[in-house]
């Protein structure tokens, strides 16, 4: 196992996940969500971004048309994270949930980090969050990290929603 760090810089582009039906996977990602559309390639793909980006997920149907979530106990992907930058546009995601009927798997305060667990038409899992500032998370005594799982006050981040956006 290499003990050289990555470079600091290294991001997650993008997740490309296996929908069983694309446009109902797009009725949520951009219906629910709100991501932009930005390219459709033929029947069997999408690509969908915040903020005009080529794309931050890719959705297709290439090996899972008409298919169905893996069974409880294989492997595969946990969740996607989706990273909000900040609590009112953590709220909005909250909103449109609601509005749209999408139950919540679940909601925590990790210290680090407030998140919604929920999961899309197929089954996969999706985490929304946002992070704290670097200053505000917790450490124990010997100066590690410290995160925890606390139960998300739902009532106070709607309360913070961004309003929803006029075009």
């Amino acid at each position: 196992m290499s003990q050289t760090p990555i470079d600091p810089q290294v991001r997650i582009g993008h997740v490309h996940l296996k929908v069983a039906d694309l446009d109902r996977a797009l009725a949520f990602y951009c219906g629910v969500l709100g991501f932009q559309l930005m390219q459709r390639f033929g029947a069997g793909a999408a690509f969908i971004s915040a903020g005009g980006y080529h794309h931050h997920l890719g959705l297709n149907t290439w090996e899972s048309l008409g298919g169905s979530p893996p069974a409880a106990g294989t492997t595969g992907l946990y969740h996607t994270a989706i990273l909000y930058p900040d609590r009112a546009s953590l709220g909005d995601a909250l909103r449109r949930l609601l509005a749209a009927g999408i139950p919540l798997d679940g909601a925590s305060d990790h210290g680090v980090s407030e998140a919604l667990y929920l999961r899309d038409p197929d089954g996969n899992g999706v985490e929304l969050y946002r992070d704290r500032p670097r200053a505000e998370w917790p450490h124990a005594a010997d100066g590690s990290l410290a995160m925890v799982t606390r139960p998300l006050d739902l009532k106070a981040l709607l309360r913070e929603a961004a309003p929803p956006a006029t075009i």
